[in-house]
């Protein structure tokens, strides 16, 4: 027979209440209060916890606190990860996160389902669906990110958008229900390029 945390990470109904998933919570609830009581002079304290917390990380994370997750364990993250305040990932699924990912503030990622069926909800079973965020990727503030969405490479999610599908590669998508709203494309490259050229060559750098 199965445990409730092997259903839950199967995506199959399970209960959250006891056993090693209470335990699990519990760690990560001491770990993310013990993070956000920190302070900005206590960076390296902060990527400590962090990197108890997440299954894995990559190099340079950074959140801001305060940020909230349910197990933290569930999540793995690549290199250049930069969350802004008030971030919340609900993991009771895997959610797997790039390189060179930014989240604006409030950002909301949710793996965690309940049945449709009222009576079977009311038991409080539920069920979780795995998130993916791809490669160089900008998800704007307020943001929702629903269960079992993947968000492909260089992507630009805007604000307020609410994710319910996946979202191709190479795209700005806005919206509720969130939509493709156009291609990224080489001109895009190419202005954006053409004005840090200039930003370096006008700049007088802070001694």
């Amino acid at each position: 027979m199965a445990t409730n945390k092997e259903n839950m990470l199967a995506g199959k109904l399970y209960l959250a209440g006891g056993g090693e998933l209470a335990r699990d919570h519990k760690k990560s609830r001491m770990l993310t209060r013990l993070f956000n009581n920190s302070t900005e002079e206590q960076l390296g304290y902060r990527v400590e916890l962090l990197k108890e917390l997440f299954c894995s990380t990559g190099e340079s994370l950074y959140i801001e606190p305060p940020f909230r997750c349910d197990y933290g364990c569930n999540i793995t993250i690549g290199n250049n990860f930069y969350a802004n305040y008030d971030c919340i990932i609900i993991d009771v699924a895997p959610v797997t996160i790039g390189s060179n990912v930014l989240l604006g503030p409030r950002v909301g990622v949710y793996t965690a389902g309940h049945p449709i069926d009222a009576e079977v909800r009311n038991t409080m079973l539920e069920f979780g669906k795995p998130i993916t965020i791809g490669n160089n990727v900008w998800v704007g503030a307020n943001t929702v990110i629903n269960p079992g969405v993947n968000i492909g490479n260089n992507v630009i999610i805007g604000s307020g958008a609410v994710v319910t599908k996946d979202i191709p590669d190479n795209v700005i998508a806005v919206g509720n229900p969130c939509k493709v709203l156009r291609s990224i494309t080489e001109e895009d490259k190419q202005h954006w390029e053409t004005l840090k050229d200039e930003y370096y060559r006008d700049i007088e750098i802070d001694q």
